[in-house]
């Protein structure tokens, strides 16, 4: 409980400070995996999108389904640990209290 204005106004710009701090803690998040047989690597960000592709000289002895096959998992498995990252960072602000 708060009882003078000037409490409270702390307490809020407080708050707005480690708000600021997850959001750039948040834009910070790179993920990145890279396929089983090394043909592709993907870089992710704390939202998922794409923000890297990278490929080898492997993908030339892939057909184009299992390319595409191996593309999607591995951006899968990218966004799955950019996601865990996300999370564990907002669990982290939670469990510290507003």
């Amino acid at each position: 409980m708060v009882e003078t204005m000037d409490e409270l106004i702390a307490k809020v710009q407080g708050q707005l400070y480690r708000l600021q701090d997850l959001n750039e803690a948040t834009n910070g998040i790179r993920a990145q995996e890279t396929s089983p047989d090394g043909a592709v690597t993907v870089t992710v960000d704390g939202a998922g999108a794409l923000v890297g592709l990278e490929f080898t000289a492997a993908i030339g002895k892939l057909s184009p389904a299992d390319f595409e096959r191996t593309l999607v998992q591995t951006a899968r498995a990218a966004a799955h640990r950019a996601f865990g990252e996300r999370g564990e960072l907002v669990s982290a602000y939670n469990r510290t209290g507003m």
